[in-house]
């Protein structure tokens, strides 16, 4: 045995007792506090997964552990959760990991951050459901799903293009791409590539379309932005290529009704488009849709018929208020538990906004 594959052993042998030693604690923690507060539970749970979450991350010499970070978003997504994972991760049902036949739902799945971190990390999710609006997105995610190579070849040609160009020479190719993408005579595997090369290269990463549909994010003027993420997109076609993944037509997120099979048990987190707080403007349209409070109230009684089904629900959104001051999802939710994370704001047009804020946490589960 090489002396390299000696301290790989080792170094894993001692993470492994890490873990169990982690793992006692928190259980002897949690069974104090059913009888004293419960309350404590959540925040050992926090505490648990945070610290769990850093060690994967940080153990190199791990092979589990390296291929799991370079599963992650392949697109930039405004209010996308990798900076709450492990928040959510600790408002998991107590015995998520132990239960079987887990189907694992996102109707707005976004950039994918939870998705690919819960595929990644919960061998026991044996089917996916993944759902959005944008087709473009949903396109994205059937090629890197289906035909990762097709998807890497039309974003190195785009790559080269782009990086072949002076600054002002990039600025003007990033506009001639947004027209050729705001029209519809190009392939649905051209679409996609441009949508990643947008994203990447846009002010913020934002997605944003105007009353006609068009999007119309400017120029990000970015150094040297990375377009064709080969690693990424091929770790992202190991992980869905590795259980059943249903992508759905893209739409309404009612689509995922159909999907849910009751010999399964099901898990659905929804991260919806937020509601805004009340010195907010919501300057991202994700769509020519509005997702307003009849929205919201919709998506509430479609949870309501959902948790009648069986289904663990997790929902998050803003900390939003009425006028008196009230919590507005508190009374919406009524019933549910509410938790409160703390979040970064990571994409704002204003840089001095960019700080922690308060978001909600909503489940129909203790």
């Amino acid at each position: 045995m090489s002396i390299y594959s000696h301290r790989l052993r080792n170094q894993g042998t001692i993470v492994l007792t890490f873990f169990l030693f982690l793992f006692d604690i928190r259980k002897k923690i949690c069974i104090f506090a059913v009888d004293n507060h419960p309350n404590v539970i959540t925040i050992v749970k926090i505490i648990y997964s945070h610290l769990i979450y850093q060690i994967i991350s940080n153990t190199r010499a791990m092979p589990k552990a390296k291929s799991i970070s370079l599963v992650k978003p392949f697109v930039k997504w405004a209010g996308g959760k990798g900076g709450l994972l492990p928040s959510l991760d600790a408002l998991l049902p107590a015995n998520f990991a132990d239960l079987a036949n887990v189907t694992y739902v996102e109707p707005f799945v976004g950039g994918g951050a939870m998705l690919f971190y819960m595929l990644g990390h919960y061998k026991n999710i044996r089917r996916a459901v993944v759902n959005d609006i944008n087709a473009d997105l949903i396109h994205c995610f059937k090629l890197v799903k289906d035909n990762p190579q097709e998807l890497i070849e039309r974003l190195r040609t785009i790559e080269n293009n782009y990086y072949h160009c002076e600054a002002n020479g990039r600025k003007e190719l990033f506009y001639a791409y947004r027209d050729q993408y705001n029209k519809t005579t190009i392939s649905d595997d051209e679409r996609a590539a441009v949508f990643i090369f947008l994203n990447h290269t846009c002010f913020n990463g934002l997605y944003r379309v105007n009353a006609s549909g068009k999007f119309n994010v400017p120029y990000g003027r970015y150094k040297r932005p990375v377009i064709c993420n080969e690693k990424v997109i091929m770790a992202d076609h190991e992980l869905l290529s590795s259980i059943e993944v249903v992508i759905c037509t893209p739409g309404d997120y009612k689509n995922i009704s159909r999907y849910i099979r009751p010999q399964d048990c099901n898990f659905i987190y929804f991260d919806p488009p937020y509601r805004p707080l009340l010195d907010e403007i919501n300057f991202k349209s994700y769509s020519n849709s509005p997702f307003d409070d009849k929205q919201q109230e919709e998506l509430k009684s479609f949870c309501d018929v959902l948790a009648n089904r069986g289904c663990f629900l997790m929902l998050s959104n803003s900390d939003s208020k009425n006028t008196d001051g009230s919590s507005y999802f508190e009374r919406l939710y009524e019933g549910y538990n509410i938790n409160r994370v703390i979040a970064p704001r990571l994409i704002n047009s204003f840089p001095q906004k960019r700080i922690p804020q308060t978001e909600i946490v909503i489940r129909n589960y203790l």
